[in-house]
């Protein structure tokens, strides 16, 4: 339990606490946004679903509403106006009452909207906030257009992430031809693929062999493995095989280091993060004694550093395998 929790209070509980003290004291005054999830993700140190949950009791409350465009803001004013629409601008006062303000917003043309930017902000979020924080309505607000302005472009939620992870594996493709050793040529896409995971850790949830998404990107990328196992005289049955084993590998890797889930205030948080927040448990537990081997490392692991020597084993465990001498 961190701080907040041993002292009685939910880390969700102190962040709708601190939001109705500034409203309550004027600090926020009706119509001011309040910080969005992804400030309150950096301000308070929590998850995304920490963060999201807290904004929905404020708007339970009914201290806060979402303004599309604008973002979550203190309730008890007008809805922040963005501007007339090009058609109205020289149009009386008297004719833009508060009864016309919905259609005037609606009225903006939408921004050059395209798929690929569309994909981009939704790369841009999960890797901020988490694919727990991802939906189409918090990617039209971060583009300020309208959520069907989304689905003219992506027809579903389901088939922007399977865009998002194309777009990963198509921006880094492996290289053709491959390298004439087996090895080396496992390699490069194993470390390629690891990489991937290291800049947008929510790909690894989505491209397990089992559940995942199907998209091009992907399948060139297990094709191109599959190939170099196939080139070795092996079936592509075995080849599938062999590719299901370091694929496990290294999305087994990326799911067990890039996010650490343990309590809910915790979601999504990386493992030097992790760590560190642990730092003042970890010291007592040392002073207690009863775990002398496994507290008595010098500090966090050196990932990277691991993932490639275990690749290196792994890959040595599957040698006699690829030069024909066993089979799987």
């Amino acid at each position: 339990m961190n701080e907040d929790t041993e002292s009685g209070l939910a880390p969700y509980a102190r962040i709708v606490a601190d939001i109705r003290s500034c409203i309550d004291t004027g600090e926020l005054r009706p119509g001011d946004r309040v910080p969005s999830t992804r400030e309150i993700t950096r301000r308070w140190g929590v998850a995304m679903a920490t963060a999201t949950k807290a904004l929905t009791v404020l708007r339970r409350e009914g201290r806060v509403e979402a303004v599309r465009g604008v973002g979550t803001v203190v309730r008890g004013a007008p809805v922040p106006d963005t501007g007339p629409a090009p058609d109205l601008v020289d149009a009386p006062a008297a004719n833009r009452g508060e009864r016309e303000r919905p259609r005037e917003r609606r009225s903006h043309p939408e921004p050059h909207l395209t798929r690929e930017g569309i994909v981009r902000a939704a790369i841009a979020i999960a890797d901020t906030e988490g694919i727990e924080g991802l939906s189409m309505r918090r990617v039209s607000t971060e583009l300020r257009v309208s959520t069907m302005a989304l689905y003219r472009h992506v027809e579903s939620k389901g088939e922007l992430l399977t865009e998002m992870v194309d777009h990963l594996y198509t921006v880094d493709a492996l290289p053709e031809p491959p390298p004439d050793d087996w090895r080396r040529a496992l390699e490069v896409a194993l470390l390629g693929e690891w990489e991937i995971y290291r800049r947008h850790p929510w790909a690894a949830r989505l491209t397990v062999m089992a559940g995942g998404v199907l998209s091009p990107g992907l399948m060139r990328n297990g094709e191109w493995m599959m190939r170099v196992i196939v080139s070795r005289g092996h079936t592509p049955d075995e080849a599938l095989r062999i590719l299901t084993i370091v694929s496990a590998y290294t999305s087994g890797m990326a799911l067990q280091v890039t996010r650490v889930a343990l309590e809910e205030h915790e979601v999504d948080m990386d493992a030097e993060h992790w760590w560190n927040r642990r730092g003042p448990r970890l010291h007592r537990l040392i002073a207690e004694g009863a775990y002398p081997t496994m507290l008595g490392v010098s500090g966090p692991p050196d990932v990277h550093g691991i993932f490639e020597a275990g690749m290196r084993r792994l890959l040595d465990g599957l040698t006699p395998l690829m030069e024909g001498e066993g089979t799987l």
